[in-house]
């Protein structure tokens, strides 16, 4: 078995990790693999010693057919390489699947409908998103599999270096690009501004960056209990460091950091939206408040603040709910959907 992964994001987001822990997690088993990405792709350094592994250049989902190396299928990750599979089934009839992993509707036009239809499976990684595929196409084969949970490392001192910073604090983290109308930060700002003088113990730390920084650092401007951490490569220093992890987001495949905060046992206060409520259940790993509703959101992160043992409780069936989320485990359903789709012979 040969797969060619294609992932043509310009930077590196979640879809990102979540190509890089399978490549790893596929390269145990020995499988030689491709992936096809930019040049100037942050993959090429974070998997550049990976056993087994060729890469492949597309600048462009036009690109980077000339010269391709024979796989045996193609894997999808993300939009711009949906379509650089299907040209290359086109060209070369090598069967295709696509890893959907936002729940936003399809575009409906004949290119992207071709790409759809083509491929031989569609994985969703929520209910929400296999439920938008198949509005849009009926017929389509589609399979839920879930993000994993990264088991993030973190370096001791430097997450007592936050601690120490934050001194006497109880700090609710957050972790996201900084993209309003998808993670909703903006109401996470709004809900510290309203807790701000009956709870003067919390302080919210928002690391990431993205295009609505600038609006965002203005909305918090006279805000004492809010800092902006900007980008950090290694999140796992920071979700050591928190108390709570709030996810405010508009909408959401699945929210793959609420499994590697749920992994550090953080209690989770996060969007009933999409894909969230298939990893948090309400009030046993976590409290889900309506999107965009500051007032529930602030409420929430007060309740758990108010009462240790629901914290505890939170954090405790968190980690149980990680545990189901492995590399290991997730990459096996992946192994077994890829050897139902390999051509025989």
């Amino acid at each position: 078995m040969r797969i060619c992964h294609i992932n043509l994001a310009r930077g590196f987001r979640g879809g990102e990790r979540q190509t890089e822990l399978l490549i790893s997690e596929l390269a145990l088993n020995n499988i030689p693999q491709i992936l096809v990405c930019r040049a100037d792709s942050p993959m090429r350094t974070h998997l550049a010693d990976v056993p087994l592994l060729r890469f492949h250049t597309a600048n462009h989902f036009l690109g980077g057919h000339t010269r391709t190396p024979r796989a045996d299928f193609m894997h999808a990750h993300d939009a711009k390489g949906a379509h650089w599979a299907n040209w290359e089934f086109r060209l070369r009839k090598t069967p295709y699947l696509i890893t959907r992993r936002v729940p936003n509707p399809l575009k409906k036009n004949i290119f992207t409908r071709s790409v759809y239809r083509d491929a031989k499976m569609i994985v969703a990684l929520s209910v929400a998103i296999e439920h938008s595929i198949l509005t849009y196409l009926p017929s389509a084969n589609t399979q839920i599999i879930p993000s994993m949970c990264a088991g993030l490392s973190h370096n001791k001192g430097t997450a007592c270096s936050v601690r120490r910073r934050f001194s006497g604090k109880t700090l609710v983290g957050h972790i996201g690009a900084l993209v309003d109308k998808h993670k909703g930060q903006s109401c996470l700002i709004e809900a510290a501004r309203l807790l701000q003088n009956h709870q003067p113990q919390l302080h919210f730390l928002l690391l990431g960056q993205g295009k609505d920084e600038e609006g965002l650092r203005k909305q918090a401007e006279g805000l004492s209990n809010v800092t902006f951490e900007g980008f950090h490569s290694n999140v796992g220093d920071y979700l050591a460091a928190f108390d709570i992890f709030a996810f405010p987001s508009r909408q959401e495949g699945l929210g793959s950091i609420l499994l590697d905060a749920m992994d550090y046992g953080l209690p989770i206060v996060a969007s009933n939206v999409d894909g969230i409520p298939d990893i948090v259940k309400h009030e046993h790993n976590g409290l889900l408040v309506p999107p965009a509703d500051a007032q529930a959101l602030a409420c929430a992160i007060e309740s758990v603040v108010s009462n240790q043992d629901i914290a505890s409780k939170l954090g405790k069936n968190g980690q149980k709910m990680a545990s189901l989320f492995t590399p290991t485990a997730i990459t096996q359903q992946y192994l077994e959907l890829y050897q139902s789709i390999t051509p025989k012979g």
